[in-house]
């Protein structure tokens, strides 16, 4: 039960905590309503496999510098997301309610949330500092309490974000054009604080690194 408890603690923390993953099942969800949505918010359980192996395994081999660039890198792509979703929020209007361009939607939601996921050096490095050792530790007392705290944590990290999905989902055809873009326009500044952030944290290693 500690197992659990700490996996839902950790999840529903990184759950809501703003990001780009969550901006782009904000933007995902308006374009494409719910189902696209929630293709977003699961992107984590298809990624996170190889970040969870591959943090434990070879980042902690890499120089800082590398780290760096992968958060200068994820920066750079978040800022291109934020100015096409706010060049289209000038022009948006309300999507469709038959779904007939639902599939090329979906794709580009969830190939922009899997690389958005996987650039970002947040889930890399919180697997390498706080996920991976929970996790080595509750396997040392058995895998019934290591898959405990994979599962609390998936379903709060998963589980919070499918729900602002669902809420903007029934919200989106009520708000009207003006406030669908001002929504999405939301969106687009999200994903540049995401990217501000991602920049300032990471841009200042990548120069120091250069210098030396």
């Amino acid at each position: 039960m500690r197992e659990l408890a700490l996996g839902i603690a950790l999840g529903f923390s990184a759950g809501i905590s703003p990001g780009p993953l969550l901006a782009l099942v904000l933007s995902g969800t308006l374009r494409g309503g719910l189902k696209i949505g929630l293709r977003v918010a699961a992107v984590p359980l298809l990624t996170d496999l190889p970040v969870i192996v591959l943090a434990v395994t070879v980042l902690a081999m890499l120089p800082d510098a590398a780290i760096s660039m992968g958060g200068v890198v994820g920066g750079i792509f978040l800022l291109y997301l934020a100015l096409s979703t706010l060049r289209e929020a000038r022009t948006a209007q309300l999507p469709s309610r038959d779904g007939s361009d639902a599939g090329d939607q979906a794709k580009r939601a969830l190939w922009q949330g899997a690389l958005a996921n996987l650039l970002s050096p947040h889930p890399w490095m919180f697997w390498l500092t706080t996920g991976a050792p929970l996790l080595v530790a509750a396997w040392r007392h058995g895998s019934l309490e290591a898959g405990s705290f994979l599962f609390g944590f998936y379903l709060l990290l998963v589980g919070s974000k499918a729900s602002l999905a669902l809420v903007i989902a029934r919200a989106r055809h009520r708000i009207g054009t003006r406030g669908f873009r001002w929504t999405l326009a939301g969106s687009g500044v999200l994903l540049m604080a995401a990217s501000g952030l991602l920049l300032a944290e990471f841009g200042p290693g990548l120069v120091a690194a250069g210098r030396s």
